[in-house]
């Protein structure tokens, strides 16, 4: 018997999803177990598995595409099987819409279809190719019978564009524009390889006519919002929006940190970076301070006894938060070889739910990129995020006179219905002390 398979919800902030590739096409064997497709989810991208045996009959969404959470992703039975008496009996007490998803899915078959009738002519045209030249003259009409069937454009310096309705789609789809394209197709027509295999011009390989517009005209692109940036968009957004925040900013001498970072990465083996320290420094701080390490549940407040700390990572798409459990226990150097591990799950969209769930502080750093001071907003359901600047050399008042010193800024974003002011500065003045005092945190 045929199995409906649904688009799973792999995080709890999950509504969609986006089939980054699939895996198996169909009519193909699967097994349970097998990785039937990976799926691009608000945080990362997942592998996900098929449990049942059987070959695939059906693929609701197609790659690229997104689903809401379960939308039918796949049908997988025996071969023979009505697909379409299957999904019928699926969506039974569905809303009207069924029949335009249903039009939608037959458009979609359609469209595949002439893009295989097209690749098979090319094909065709190979062979053709081959042939003496007094046998392609003689089929050298053909291409004005096919022309009336294609889609045209008038280009801006007043020639026809020939290309499929597919090509056509995809150049739409991916913001290209189908006047750059070559096409390889009979008679010159673009095709579906053609935009598949496009690379766009550069300034000096450019055709002439590219530039006959008029200087200053106005241009833009457009691309779709990923999974992941409309979480943060609308995670972000309730955050600013429903908790109060305030900010306090404090300046910290990093001289002795400094030093004592120097001295622990000369031991053979050893490396650690100031953002471990600063994520040492703040956890020990919490420790002291449980009223900064809470969290807003609207009918309660809870005050969390271990600390989590969120890691803020910059990705192509946003920022993910993974999270470095108990880092009031470790060490630096253990610290730095988490965050660093991360970091690279992070960037090649590898981490999983048990990465980024469950942190009750957060920090953000911009000091590598040479940013002196700025404002966060806070990560729920986290109470507090610390943003932390650059370090930089300024002078410094000590013993009553004016020397060289490293400063850097630190300034704590809070929630007003959890933290009072007093109880943010207090954090600050002990995860100052730590940092100006770094022997603190080896004791």
């Amino acid at each position: 018997m045929a199995e409906v398979i649904y688009m799973p919800k792999l995080s709890d902030t999950m509504t969609e999803g986006v089939v980054a590739e699939w895996h198996k096409k169909v009519g193909d064997q699967v097994s349970s177990g097998e990785v039937l497709a990976e799926i691009e989810t608000d945080k990362a991208t997942m592998e996900f598995e098929s449990f049942y045996d059987g070959t695939l009959l059906h693929i609701g969404v197609e790659k690229g595409k997104a689903a809401p959470v379960n939308a039918v992703l796949a049908v997988i039975g025996e071969k023979g099987e009505d697909v379409d008496k299957i999904l019928a009996e699926s969506k039974e007490g569905g809303d009207s819409s069924d029949g335009d998803k249903k039009e939608s899915e037959k458009s979609e078959k359609e469209e595949a279809k002439k893009s295989d009738k097209s690749e098979s002519k090319e094909n065709d045209k190979k062979e053709e190719s081959e042939k003496p030249a007094a046998e392609t003259k003689k089929e050298q009409a053909a291409p004005k019978k096919e022309e009336s069937r294609e889609s045209t454009t008038s280009s801006s310096n007043g020639s026809r564009v020939f290309a499929s309705p597919l090509a056509r789609k995809l150049a739409d789809e991916k913001g290209i524009d189908i006047q750059q394209v070559a096409g390889t197709g009979e008679g010159g027509r673009i095709v579906k390889r053609d935009i598949d295999h496009f690379t766009p011009y550069t300034p000096a390989e450019r055709p002439a006519f590219a530039y006959s517009a008029p200087a200053g005209e106005e241009s833009f692109t457009e691309e779709p919002i990923s999974q992941m940036r409309k979480t943060i968009a609308r995670r972000l957004a309730e955050s600013k929006f429903t908790a109060p925040h305030f900010y306090l900013t404090l300046d910290i001498n990093m001289d002795r940190a400094i030093e004592a970072r120097k001295a622990i990465n000369s031991v053979e083996g050893l490396k650690i970076s100031f953002n471990d320290m600063v994520i040492k420094a703040a956890s020990m701080a919490l420790r002291q301070h449980p009223a900064v390490n809470s969290s807003w549940l609207g009918e309660t407040i809870r005050r969390n006894q271990h600390v989590h700390i969120g890691v803020a990572v910059a990705v192509e798409e946003g920022l993910l938060v993974p999270v470095v459990r108990f880092a009031d226990t470790k060490g630096m150097a253990q610290i730095g070889d988490e965050v660093r591990v991360y970091a690279q799950k992070a960037k090649d969209k590898k981490l999983q739910p048990s990465d980024w769930e469950g942190n009750t502080f957060t920090i953000s750093n911009l000091g590598m990129f040479g940013i002196e001071e700025f404002t966060a907003i806070i990560n729920p359901p986290d109470s507090c995020i610390l943003a932390v600047g650059g370090i930089k050399e300024v002078p410094v008042v000590k013993n009553g006179q004016v020397v060289p010193g490293n400063v850097m800024k630190v300034t704590l974003s809070c929630d007003h219905r959890v933290v009072d002011g007093a109880t943010g500065a207090a954090f600050l003045q002990t995860f100052k002390q730590f940092l100006e005092n770094p022997v603190m945190m080896l004791v």
